[in-house]
Order: structure tokens, then sequence, then C-alpha cells
């Protein structure tokens, strides 16, 4: 079975403008993936489970540069792999945090998908993530779905429109200048 995840809204979106460089970098980090709670899904992914195939796609995807995920979940055939012509985004640390897994990625704005990312992350709006992955379903006593040993994760992360949380923070950084949200609303405060 396809497993797609709800939505989990991204805590940070940073656009970083290196010193003595004119080309931005979109940076996006927040809350990939939790388990051992069940999800607006109604599916609930082991802690053991979800912690044995995230190391291997660390290994086999993170740490080969092969990381990935899309702009929107691809509907059809095209859900069990990902398309590098709907890449956004180059998926680069997924780390641990008591059940939740922290990811960081880069946006590939550079790329059809991953320009139109940075325009909304330029433009404020607060960007989300949901996971996709292939595995079975066992219900147990209280009907909730609990993923086997067979979960295997396409993506930790594609990028999505409807996050989950209206007030999460999102941190954007341009030209010397940070601007934060606070309360719901943009406030520019200086870094040097």
């Amino acid at each position: 079975a396809l497993l797609i995840e709800q939505n989990m809204e991204l805590t940070e979106g940073n656009i970083l403008v290196p010193e003595g460089s004119t080309d931005k970098k979109y940076i996006i980090k927040g809350i990939f993936m939790q388990s051992d709670i069940k999800n607006k899904n109604g599916r609930v992914y082991p802690e053991n489970i979800m912690d044995k195939e995230v190391q291997r796609y660390i290994n086999e995807k993170v740490n080969t540069d092969r990381a990935i995920g899309e702009l929107n979940h691809p509907t059809g055939d095209g859900s069990l792999s990902v398309n590098f012509e709907r890449v956004s985004h180059k998926i680069t640390n997924l780390t641990k945090q008591g059940k939740n897994w922290i990811g960081e990625a880069v946006v590939t704005h550079k790329t059809p998908m991953g320009a139109i990312i940075a325009g909304l992350m330029e433009a404020g709006v607060v960007i989300g993530v949901s996971s996709r992955a292939t595995g079975s379903l066992k219900l147990d006593g209280h009907g909730t779905k609990v993923v086997q040993t067979d979960f295997r994760l396409i993506t930790p992360a594609d990028t999505v429109s409807d996050p989950s949380a209206p007030d999460a923070l999102m941190t954007a950084i341009m030209e010397g200048h940070e601007w934060i949200y606070v309360n719901g609303s943009l406030t520019e405060q200086s870094i040097y």
C-alpha cells in the first residue's frame, strides 16, 4: 500500500545570501516524521520500525546526495518513485529528537518546481512537508492502523501547500536582515 502522510508544517524557512555572492540559498527545516503517535490518517508508525527505515534512508540517500522530494505528491504510478522533473528540494539532514525526525533540506531553486517553492518562501508563505512511503498496515485492538516491518520510504518529505499549524515559526534571512513571524505578523530585525 502507498502511505502518504498528513502534512507537517516546517518551523523554519531561511533565505540566505552568502557574503560576496548574489545567489540565494533557500533552506527548509522542521519535523518531517513522527513515531508512536496516531496521526490524522489514523496510522501509528512504531518507533523501532521508523528508526530502522530512516537510518536506511540516511545511509542510502542522504549520505550519497540522492535524498530528494517533489513539489506536491504525484498521482498514479509516479507516486512510487521520485521524478527528477518534479524535484523541489534536496534533503541534507535527518536527526532524531525524541519521537520526531527533524529534517533539513535545500530548495533546488534553479529547477522549475524548486523555483516555485523559492518564490513562495520569498513571499513569506509557510511551507509544509508530507512523507511518502510503501508498506502494509495491520489493525490493532483499538482500530488503529499500525505500520508493519515492510515500511519503505520513497521520500520523507514532499513539499505541500496545506500545513497543519497556522502559527508555526518561520524565519527568512536575506541581505543582512532577519524577518521573523511573531504572533502571525512579519517583523524585521537587523542581524549585525
